[in-house]
């Protein structure tokens, strides 16, 4: 599966959840604030682990564990996910995934199939912005077929959006909640200028806490519960 990481325990990871964090390399966007570069970039300076390594230390941890993360990268690139995680899930083990949203059909899939009981998705800024903020043109149709897919499911889920000053705006926002309407959980994270795939955003200083509380309110009108990490 392309495995870079292994955490060993997380609290945060996994809303309500013990878990492990299994980090898959490659990503289909290179986002400049990304804080994960050699995840995303698939950097052969990072340690692989084989499925059946990630299995043996998730083994080991079941009975201080509720689950497993997968993050990345991204993790619907990745090969042979769906049967990683029916090794797990034959465990009694709850999985999380993170992901773009930008394919919708691996997520139908894990879903279809009872593979996955949390998603998390990425919504990087509104679908104008997607260019300027990733470098690249994307379908944000995509994204909104996912989101639909885990809305319609009844399976946990949540749209997250890292709030980079100038890339992610009140008016973006609004162009969020236009394209996808209605969801359970959105949660805001702070910029952190370290370590980011482009240096020049080293250089952003991070929104004051009013602003993130300014978009939290209007992100309640189109959100069950809107929280903010990271303060």
């Amino acid at each position: 599966m392309n495995i870079k990481g292994i955490h060993k325990t997380s609290l945060i990871d996994y809303p309500g959840k013990i878990s492990s964090v299994i980090f898959t390399g490659g990503c289909n966007l290179r986002c400049g604030y990304c804080h994960n570069p050699d995840l995303a970039c698939n950097s052969c300076n990072l340690q692989s682990y084989s499925n059946d390594d990630a299995l043996s230390f998730i083994q080991k941890r079941r009975k201080l564990i509720d689950g497993i993360t997968i993050s990345g990268g991204e993790p619907t690139l990745a090969r042979n996910i769906d049967r990683f995680i029916l090794s797990v899930k034959s465990l009694s083990l709850s999985v999380k995934i993170d992901t773009n949203g930008l394919n919708p059909g691996v997520i139908r899939r894990l879903v279809d199939h009872g593979l996955v009981d949390y998603v998390a998705i990425d919504i990087k800024t509104s679908p104008e912005k997607y260019l300027f903020l990733t470098g690249k043109p994307v379908d944000f149709q995509r994204i909104v077929e996912t989101v639909n897919i885990v809305r319609d499911s009844g399976i946990e889920y949540e749209m997250r959006t890292t709030c980079i000053p100038d890339y992610v705006t009140l008016q973006d926002f609004a162009g969020i909640k236009r394209a996808i309407g209605q969801v359970d959980r959105y949660y805001l994270q702070q910029f952190v200028n370290t370590v980011t795939l482009d240096e020049s955003f080293n250089h952003y200083t991070p929104y004051p806490a009013a602003t993130l509380y300014e978009f939290k309110k209007y992100i309640e009108t189109f959100a069950r519960i809107c929280e903010i990490r990271g303060l």
